[in-house]
């Protein structure tokens, strides 16, 4: 299994997110890292604070969707970008945290606002070589 990485993927005027790792929690942390990425660069966020966030879905797919906004949510009500994640999954239960700083728009220079993510190209699936995606496109 390669090492557990994100990436982003076309999608019209959107942006899709990607986490793949060789968990389904890897998947969510690594995907949580595209969302980031698709606004500023990772590598300028400090991971200074803590804020932690809990979701519930009955399925894989709208917890990752629910998990996503949470951090959207998160990041548009304090003024914050995060660029560490931990996620633990239990039972279609999430709880999360996510390290990150306050907005400094001269430091960071957002290129985009993320509005929220979308049930478009919804997957989180294992393949059979034991490797997690989860993906979505997110409104820009």
């Amino acid at each position: 299994m390669k090492k557990a990485h994100w990436k982003h993927f076309p999608h019209g005027a959107d942006i899709g997110v990607c986490g793949i790792g060789s968990s389904k929690k890897e998947a969510f942390e690594q995907a949580a890292l595209a969302l980031t990425a698709a606004i500023a660069d990772l590598h300028t966020v400090m991971p200074n604070e803590v804020v932690e966030v809990t979701c519930d879905a009955p399925d894989d797919e709208l917890l990752f969707v629910d998990w996503l906004n949470a951090l959207v949510y998160e990041m548009a009500t304090r003024q914050m970008l995060f660029s560490r994640f931990e996620v633990h999954l239990k039972s279609g239960r999430l709880h999360g945290k996510a390290w990150g700083e306050a907005l400094d728009i001269a430091r960071h220079q957002p290129a985009v606002e993320v509005k929220g993510a979308t049930y478009t190209e919804l997957l989180v699936t294992q393949d059979k070589t034991g490797t997690w995606r989860a993906q979505c496109v997110v409104d820009v």
